[in-house]
This record gives C-alpha cells, sequence and structure tokens, in this order.
C-alpha cells in the first residue's frame, strides 16, 4: 500500500512539473509570436514580460484582467497564452467613438481576429465606472504603469479603485503591479505628476484595501534613472519628451526604474 501511495504522488508531481514546463514554453510562445510587431519585441528588454509574468504566477488556465491595455502591449502577450484554457478581460475605457484608448484597444482587438476574439472587452474607468468583472471570478488583475494616473483623485479614490479590484478577484486571487518608483529620498506630490510613485507608498494603499503583499521583484529595476527629469518620467524613453535635446543621455539611461509587486486578496 505504502509503495502505491508513493507511486501515486510521484506521477502527480511529475506530472505537475510537466505543467508548469507547459505553461513556461506557451508564454515563451506568445513572446515570440510573429503577431506581434517589431517595435514591441525590442521592447521585451526593458518590460521583461517573460520574467514578469512568470513572477506573478500567471498560469494558461487562468481568468486574468489587464487593467487599462490601451494600445494592447501586454494583450499580445496575454491573449494567445490564455485563448485556449483560459480568459482575458481587458478592462479599460468604453469601446466608443469618443473614447480615445477604448477605441486603440479596438483597433487591437480588430487587427487579428485569430489571437485576440476571445479577449473580452469590459469597463474600467477609476474613478467613476467600474464593470470590471463578476465578484470573485477572476484568479488574477495586472496593471503595467497605470497606478500613478490614479494617484490625483486622491487616497479615497484610489482605495475605492483597489477595493474595486478586490471585489472581483477570487479569495487567494493575485494582483499584480508594475509603475514607476520614486526614490524613497525624493517626495512625492499629491498627483504623481512626474509619473512615479513611492514603493512604500503603493504598498500601504493596497494593502488597506484588503491585499497583502506576497513579493517584490526587482526584474524592472534601474539603477541608472534618478527619476529626477525635466519632464517626469516621460523625458526618458519610448516617450523622450525633450525630443532630441539630451536624447543620447537619457537613451543610455533607458526605460525608468520600476517596481513589481504582487499582493493577494485575503
Amino acid at each position: 500500500m505504502k509503495r502505491l501511495i508513493l507511486t501515486a504522488m510521484l506521477a502527480t508531481g511529475l506530472a505537475g512539473a510537466a505543467g508548469t514546463v507547459l505553461a513556461d514554453d506557451a508564454l515563451k510562445a506568445a513572446i515570440a509570436g510573429e503577431h506581434r510587431s517589431a517595435a514591441n519585441k525590442a521592447r521585451d528588454a526593458a518590460r521583461h514580460p517573460y520574467e514578469t509574468l512568470s513572477f506573478f504566477g500567471i498560469k494558461p488556465n487562468m481568468t486574468v484582467v489587464e487593467l487599462a491595455p490601451s494600445g494592447g502591449w501586454y494583450t499580445e502577450i496575454l491573449a494567445p497564452y490564455l485563448r485556449q484554457n483560459g480568459k482575458l478581460i481587458g478592462a479599460g475605457e468604453e469601446i466608443a467613438p469618443e473614447k480615445r484608448y477604448g477605441m486603440a484597444f479596438k483597433k487591437k482587438l480588430d487587427s487579428n481576429a485569430a489571437i485576440y476574439d476571445k479577449v473580452v472587452p469590459s469597463i474600467f474607468e477609476p474613478p467613476a465606472r467600474y464593470q470590471i468583472a463578476a465578484p470573485n471570478s477572476v484568479d488574477m488583475v495586472l496593471t503595467f504603469r497605470n497606478l500613478h494616473n490614479w494617484v490625483g483623485g486622491g487616497e479615497d479614490a484610489l482605495k475605492t479603485t483597489f477595493k474595486e479590484i478586490h471585489k472581483v478577484l477570487k479569495p487567494g486571487g493575485v494582483l499584480g503591479i508594475v509603475d514607476h518608483r520614486l526614490p524613497a529620498s525624493m517626495t512625492q506630490d499629491a498627483k504623481a505628476s512626474s509619473g512615479y510613485v513611492h514603493e512604500a507608498w503603493v504598498i500601504k494603499q493596497v494593502e488597506s484595501a484588503g491585499f497583502k503583499l506576497a513579493g517584490k521583484s526587482e526584474v524592472n529595476a534601474n539603477p541608472k534613472d534618478t527619476a529626477n527629469h525635466e519632464k517626469g518620467v516621460w523625458t526618458l524613453p519610448p516617450v523622450l519628451a525633450n525630443k532630441d535635446k539630451d536624447r543620447e543621455k537619457y537613451m543610455a539611461i533607458g526605460e525608468s526604474d520600476r517596481m513589481t509587486l504582487k499582493f493577494v486578496k485575503q
């Protein structure tokens, strides 16, 4: 009997390990896919999609919400990865002619039906409209370089946003955040107008809405970035807000220093 139990445990363990390998291969395949533009692939070196998504613990059978996907840089990876066994919800501006980001997302979805036909659009317009997903229905919510845009409404509005995110996640569900990191020695203004925010402050805001920090990663760190730029984070590539002024200097710095935080719904 003991031998049978041991054999079953080993078989289960090997199956689990194989599943992990397959999941990793599927993610690598989505990142390497021919549907992605050369310009977007070129940014993989700064955005580290494989390492970032692996850190968050994504699996191909999950229901995942991408908040504020806009032009769909990460959607290009998430949609094919989740298409067969999972589900991707793109929660952003309503798709309507007067909505710039909503229409940008629609353009992405319409560009390749074989990749994006199963993506489900929903509404996420903080601090006014939250129609993200059904309560307790989502395994993971992801947001990439968006949180700083939500700061201007004040801490109460920001807490409401995180509570709405908390509401749609299943118990134990994951919230993954990537955003521009302001050094602790620098002052963060009330509207985060530079595009940078304090990591400790972000953790405090998210945990106040019922989450628990589960881990940090430095995969998107950039020690060359001082976060002290004339036009905030947009001074750096890819925006290069100063255009040709000091272009070589900012290209040498590269994209911003970013925090990568994983939270779990309590």
